[in-house]
Parts: C-alpha cells; structure tokens; sequence
C-alpha cells in the first residue's frame, strides 16, 4: 500500500510523538507512523489526506482550510529545494533513514520550516526537535 500525505505533513511527521486533536486522530497517525516507520512508500496528493481522515467529516475542520493549503505550497517548496527536484501531486518518496535523518537535521535549523509559521503545534514540535527527535512514532 502507500500512505498519501499532502505536502505539509512531510513535515508534521518528523516531530510525531504521540500528540494530536483527538484520541481517534492519534490511533489513526499511530497506524500511519508504525506504517511509514516500516519504509511505505509515500504519495504526495492536494487536499485532505491519510492522516486528515478522521477530521474530514467535519466542514469545518482546519484541513479543509486555505490557510492549510498555503502551508502546503510553503512546505511542498521547501522540501522540493531540499531534495533538488518537483515535488507535485503523485510524487512518490520512500522514507528511508538516509531521507528522514536529512529531513530531522534541516527542519531542526529551520531550513524547511517556513511552512510551520503559525501553525498550532510548532512549539512543541520546536521542542522535540530541540531534544533530539527523542519519542518521534516515525523512525527508521
């Protein structure tokens, strides 16, 4: 199988420890992250995604936003640059331990973190960064 993330949680999945916004949003990331920890390979798509879904009932739900869209296109662009390539729509990445190792030490000196500007969960995401990724669900 392959997890389809929007581009934004390309980055959201280096700090994942554990915390989300509510008990059925964890157990679902908590799938995701023992699947993306085994090597699954990943689907950039637009819009709500695999780890969205258990929000996606709701109209009102942040992942239906623009504001979520924009950081998006902010975090597509930053990884994009990082990796040297296009990163659009139906790109495929394999989470090897070489990529998520390369991706911990950028976010951790901001290079990729543009996308992570006002965004609810950046100080704790700051601070598993800070101590070392220690806890993170999504690991080699």
């Amino acid at each position: 199988m392959t997890i389809r993330l929007r581009p934004h949680h390309l980055l959201c999945m280096l700090t994942y420890v554990g915390k989300g916004y509510s008990p059925t949003f964890v157990e679902n990331y908590e799938r995701i992250a023992a699947r993306l920890s085994a090597g699954e390979e990943i689907e950039l798509i637009e819009g709500p995604d695999d780890i969205c879904a258990p929000l996606t009932a709701d109209p009102e739900a942040h992942c239906h936003g623009a504001s979520v869209t924009a950081r998006d296109a902010q975090a597509q662009a930053s990884v994009a640059r990082l990796l040297g390539g296009p990163l659009g729509p139906g790109a495929r990445i394999t989470p090897s331990a070489t990529l998520l190792a390369h991706l911990r030490k950028t976010f951790a000196t901001g290079e990729i973190r543009s996308a992570c500007s006002g965004c609810e969960w950046s100080g704790l995401c700051d601070t598993v960064a800070e101590e070392g990724y220690l806890g993170v669900r999504v690991a080699p």
